[in-house]
């Protein structure tokens, strides 16, 4: 990828290796992080070198009537103006300076911060124009002939106000194991941002899956992201989600993709365990006989924070774990609790944002034989 902001943007950390040579730097560390608990093969899945991103952020600034996309520097003292951003993929990129010369144009730059991007692979975009005003009827007016003019949806966001112009989600199309399925994505809500590894991600997960006998439980769904193509794996599926527009979501995807074998519940991951114990009813359970199920497969993809202590001792109630980590050093300190009763079988990286330090990775457990 050439950039002309590279070693100014603080959004590209590596930049002076070739793409394999800092993939290979990145490989090198988490191998040696993960060396006293795994010494097997690592699956790798690699990126787009360029116009990877489907989901980003941009500061917005005022220079007088002047207005800009911004990033944070490098050294983290100030801001570099972008006229573009060779991460994000061809949609956005085009769409960036159209979008600022007509806010410009039509007076709407008034207070406006932030300015985020949603894109589907096919180009479905909605632009999130975040302000530090209310925003009136007159910008509702522009607004919506902005959206119409430029063939894109528009959230306007202040304190306590949100105003759609359009809708506030685009519907992506993603393949996993030679299956397409289509997703509904909301704006301000998780989703991958690196749509071409997220497919060899799911499909990784799907893989590890296969031959798992009994049913599958899923903490932190998000919108169903894995949990739709489980369901193609698993008998049954049950999946739960603190985020009630994710729960929203992933209930939608799963009509979407003409699915019928999973339960939603929005509760977190400590709630489900006292509902499974008993402990506690619960009556977003009522609908779920948890005797139907024989849960025998767990797959967690938790916050960067990892597991915590008491969901680490949960996981060690489950056959088979199939672990995604956005954080080597959370996976490896979860890894360790675990390995006393888990055989690591297999480990991957997914290389989801290039020209930076992170990896994601994958972890599969099994339970040792006693």
């Amino acid at each position: 990828m050439n950039c002309e902001y590279f070693g100014v943007c603080g959004s590209c950390k590596l930049y002076e290796l070739s793409y394999e040579e800092q993939l290979e730097q990145k490989l090198t560390g988490v191998k040696n992080l993960f060396s006293q608990l795994y010494s097997g093969s690592y699956d790798i899945s690699k990126s787009k070198e360029e116009h990877y991103r489907a989901r980003s952020e941009f500061k917005l600034w005022h220079n007088g009537d002047e207005l800009s996309y911004a990033m944070n520097t490098l050294d983290k003292q100030g801001v570099v103006m972008v006229d573009s951003c060779s991460m994000v993929n061809e949609h956005i990129k085009g769409l960036m300076p159209r979008l600022i010369q007509e806010i410009h144009e039509r007076k709407m730059g008034t207070k406006l911060f932030n300015v985020d991007f949603l894109s589907t692979t096919k180009g479905e975009i909605v632009v999130s124009l975040i302000y530090h005003i209310k925003l009136d009827e007159a910008w509702n007016t522009l607004a919506k002939k902005l959206s119409q003019d430029l063939g894109i949806h528009i959230i306007g966001r202040s304190r306590k106000q949100k105003v759609i112009v359009g809708q506030d989600y685009v519907t992506e199309s993603l393949t996993f194991a030679n299956k397409e399925y289509t997703f509904k994505q909301i704006e301000n809500a998780f989703t991958q941002p690196n749509p071409y590894v997220n497919e060899q991600m799911v499909t990784w997960a799907m893989n590890q899956a296969k031959g798992s006998t009994g049913d599958l439980l899923e903490l932190y769904c998000g919108s169903g992201n894995f949990t739709i193509p489980f369901a193609q794996v698993f008998d049954k599926v049950l999946a739960t989600e603190i985020s009630k527009s994710s729960i929203n979501a992933a209930k939608e995807n799963m009509v979407l993709n003409d699915t019928h074998n999973i339960e939603f519940v929005r509760m977190s991951a400590q709630e489900f365990t006292q509902a499974l114990d008993g402990a506690r009813e619960f009556r977003r359970m009522k609908d779920i006989n948890l005797d139907e199920y024989t849960l025998q497969t767990l797959f967690v993809d938790p916050p960067r924070a990892g597991l915590d202590e008491e969901a680490r001792e949960f996981c060690k109630r489950f056959e088979h774990i199939i672990y995604i980590s956005c954080n080597p050093e959370t996976l490896v300190r979860d890894l360790e609790d675990l390995s006393c009763e888990y055989e690591i079988v297999q480990m991957a990286a997914f290389d989801q944002f290039p020209y930076t330090p992170h990896l994601e990775m994958g972890a599969v457990l099994k339970k040792k034989l006693k």
